[in-house]
């Protein structure tokens, strides 16, 4: 976790006045300055092993992040806490700054996921960030897989990702990215302004495991270029941190595939140091999308834990 005396949403700002890619919307909104009350979204989860189950031991939160309360509804796996993370506000907003923490204490087990797509709202002002700081004990397991990020046309967006991990532990981090609601209007598929999406993976001493950063900026460098999106238009990422001789199982069993009549394509190969592995998933609808990421959950989750995750709920 970040060792600092500053609020999470304070980092998130100080963030977004050193990156880059943010330098030329640096104005504020004439509406509500960024960073107030109400824009500071922070949430804090920490989960623990109590007896036979993981519980939600601490929680902490400021409008508009909400989280409900544990569920258990795996029978496969009935230790395990799913959560799901709420927002009261329907979409991030220009001028936002928002926290997550998740950490998880040795052998504890969650899945934690939100309750519906992430919406990115058009921007004329400044932008929004998004930090995320995840800690795993020793033999913990996490899965992160919050419903899809859709930037709205010309969103500016950053987000930033930090992973402390133990060797024992796994994390199943995914994300997906849709192009923008290319049904709603002719300038939304990749109209975004900016997206930015960064992730770095470290054990607990801070030896630094891999990162990885995507900046996407369509009005300066299209994506409907082969090597990027091509004719692609949805984004799968998934970032599996685990034991070397898991990653080891799991990628034997994991191959490309390119599949261009049906239009989707998916591949993993692995992290430096050891950390795991990496996969990425292309299609043209957010379903094939979805469904190569399950996949793959499916082959780690049997590698890891021997289990199978549960049936997708019908709404999925």
């Amino acid at each position: 976790m970040v060792a600092s005396t500053q609020t999470p949403w304070t980092l998130a700002e100080a963030l977004g006045t050193t990156a880059a890619e943010l330098a030329a919307f640096q104005d504020e909104p004439p509406q509500m300055a960024s960073g107030t009350v109400g824009k500071t979204g922070f949430l804090r989860l920490g989960f623990e092993r109590r007896g036979d189950r993981t519980v939600l031991a601490e929680l902490d939160k400021r409008t508009p992040y909400m989280a409900q309360r544990a569920l258990y509804p795996d029978p496969a796996m009935p230790d395990q806490a799913w959560l799901f993370m709420i927002t009261t506000s329907g979409c991030i907003l220009q001028g936002d700054r928002l926290a997550l923490e998740i950490d998880l204490a040795r052998e504890a087990r969650a899945h934690v996921t939100s309750q519906s797509a992430t919406k990115i709202h058009s921007m004329d002002a400044n932008f929004a960030i998004q930090t995320q700081s995840i800690a795993l004990a020793d033999d913990a397991y996490l899965e992160l897989m919050p419903e899809p990020l859709i930037p709205h046309r010309q969103a500016r967006y950053l987000s930033d990702t930090r992973i402390s991990i133990a060797p024992s532990a796994t994390a199943f981090i995914a994300e997906i990215v849709q192009p923008g609601r290319k049904h709603h209007h002719p300038d939304e598929t990749f109209g975004a302004s900016l997206l930015s999406l960064s992730i770095e993976a470290a054990r607990p001493d801070g030896s630094v495991l891999f990162s990885e950063k995507l900046v996407v900026e369509p009005a300066r460098r299209p994506v409907r270029q082969v090597g990027v999106m091509g004719t692609f238009d949805v984004l799968g990422n998934v970032v599996l941190l685990t034991p070397k001789e898991c990653a080891d199982r799991i990628h034997a069993r994991i191959g490309a595939d390119v599949d261009l009549d049906n239009g989707v394509a998916s591949g993993a190969c692995r992290l430096p140091n050891d950390a795991g592995l990496i996969f990425k998933a292309l299609g043209h609808t957010t379903q094939q999308v979805k469904a190569k990421v399950r996949d793959f959950l499916v082959v780690a989750r049997e590698e890891v834990t021997g289990t199978a995750p549960p049936p997708p709920f019908f709404w999925r």
